[in-house]
C-alpha cells in the first residue's frame, strides 16, 4: 500500500529504488508539485492570503521529509546487502570446500600412505648408515657385535623401488665397522701393552722410592747426631762469650755513667752563663729601645710642629689670597676679612676654601 501526502503518492518500497534512480520518474513527481502549488496569486497584505502561502509551502516540505525517510529507509536496506551477499557466499565456499574434500579423500590417502612407505624406507636406510658412522668411542667388542649384525641383514623385495640405495648403504656400513673395528683392536693392542709397561714402571719407581726413604733416613739421622754435638759445641761456646759480653758492657756503661754526669754538670754550667748573658742582653735591649722612642718621639713632635706651621703658613697663603680677591672685586677689608673666617670655619653652606 502507498503513503500518500498531501501534494504527492510516494512510490512503493519496493519500487522506490528504481524512481530514485530514474530522473524522468523524479521529474513527473516535481511536475505534479509545481502544478499544485505554483502560479497561485497570494495577496500578502491579505492574512489569509498569507496563511495560504505559508501552507503550500509547509506542504511542499512535508512531501520533502516523506521522500527523504523513503530514501533513508532503501538506502538502509542497501547497506545490509553485502553482508546477506558475504553470508552466502561463505555457505557456498563451505559447501564446496566440503565436496572437494568428499572427491579428493582417496586421493589423500594414498598420499599419505604413500608418504609413510617412502619415510619408512628412508628410515631404515638412515638406520643402516647410522650403523656405519657410530663407531666413535665403541670397543671392539661392541663393533665386532654391530658388525654381525649389519653382516646378517638381508635386503630384499620389502625396500621396494629402494633396494639398490639400501644395499649400496649396507656395504658401505660394513666397510666402514671393520675399518673401524681393525683400527680399535690396534688401539687396544697398544693400550695393553702400555699398561704392562707402565705396570712395571710403577713397580720399579716404587722400589726406588723405598731405597731412597731408607738411605735418606740413614743420612737424616747421621746429620742430626752431627748436629747435635756441634749444637752443644756452639752452646758453651756462647756462653763464654755472653759471660765476657756483660763484663764489658758492665765496664762501658759505668764509664758512659760517669761521662754523662760530666756533660750535665757542663751543660748545666753553661745554660747557666747563658741565662745571665740573655739577662744582661735584655736589659741593654730596653735601655736602646727606650732611647730611640724618645729619640722619636721628639723628632715625631718636631715633625708635627713643622707640619702645622707649614700648614699655617699655606692655609694663611690661601686665605690672603681669597681675602685680595674680594677686595679686588669690591668689598671693603672688614667685609672680605669676615668672609674668608666664616667661610674657613665652615659655617656657609655649600662654599669652602681649597687648600
Amino acid at each position: 500500500m502507498s503513503e500518500t501526502t498531501e501534494l504527492i503518492e510516494l512510490p512503493p518500497k519496493e519500487t522506490a529504488l528504481q524512481v530514485f534512480t530514474d530522473t524522468s520518474k523524479l521529474n513527473e513527481i516535481l511536475d505534479k508539485v509545481r502544478e499544485k502549488v505554483i502560479g497561485t496569486v497570494y495577496d500578502m497584505s491579505k492574512r489569509k492570503d498569507r496563511d495560504a502561502c505559508a501552507s503550500d509551502a509547509y506542504k511542499v516540505a512535508r512531501s520533502k521529509a516523506a521522500m527523504k525517510k523513503l530514501r533513508a529507509a532503501i538506502s538502509a536496506d542497501l547497506k545490509e546487502l553485502p553482508k546477506k551477499v558475504d553470508a552466502g557466499g561463505r555457505y557456498l565456499d563451505e559447501g564446496l570446500e566440503a565436496i572437494q574434500s568428499d572427491v579428493r579423500a582417496p586421493l589423500d590417502a594414498w598420499e599419505k600412505a604413500e608418504e609413510e612407505r617412502i619415510r619408512r624406507h628412508r628410515q631404515n636406510i638412515e638406520e643402516i648408515a647410522n650403523s656405519g658412522e657410530l663407531t666413535f668411542g665403541r670397543t671392539a667388542t661392541e663393533l665386532q657385535e654391530k658388525l654381525s649384525q649389519l653382516e646378517q641383514t638381508t635386503i630384499d623385495e620389502s625396500y621396494e623401488e629402494y633396494a639398490a640405495e639400501a644395499a649400496t648403504t649396507l656395504g658401505k656400513a660394513i666397510s666402514a665397522v671393520r675399518i673401524a673395528l681393525a683400527a680399535r683392536e690396534k688401539y687396544e693392542a697398544e693400550q695393553a701393552e702400555l699398561a704392562r709397561l707402565r705396570t712395571e714402571s710403577e713397580a720399579r719407581a716404587k722400589k726406588d722410592e723405598e731405597e731412597r726413604i731408607a738411605r735418606e733416613a740413614a743420612e737424616r739421622a747421621t746429620r742430626e747426631a752431627e748436629a747435635k754435638a756441634q749444637a752443644e759445641r756452639d752452646a758453651a761456646a756462647r756462653r763464654e762469650a755472653d759471660a765476657k759480653a756483660a763484663q764489658e758492657r758492665a765496664e762501658r756503661e759505668k764509664a758512659e755513667a760517669i761521662e754523662r754526669q760530666k756533660q750535665a754538670e757542663a751543660r748545666a754550667e753553661a745554660e747557666k752563663l747563658a741565662a745571665e748573658q740573655r739577662a744582661a742582653d735584655a736589659a741593654e735591649a730596653a735601655r736602646l729601645a727606650e732611647i730611640k722612642r724618645q729619640a722619636d718621639a721628639k723628632a715625631a713632635e718636631e715633625a708635627e710642629a713643622k707640619r702645622r706651621e707649614a700648614d699655617k703658613v699655606h692655609k694663611a697663603s690661601i686665605n690672603n689670597a681669597a681675602l685680595e680677591a674680594f677686595i679686588e672685586h669690591g668689598l671693603t677689608e672688614y667685609c672680605a676679612k669676615q668672609a674668608v673666617v666664616l667661610i674657613a670655619k665652615g659655617l656657609i653652606p655649600a662654599v669652602r676654601i681649597i687648600y
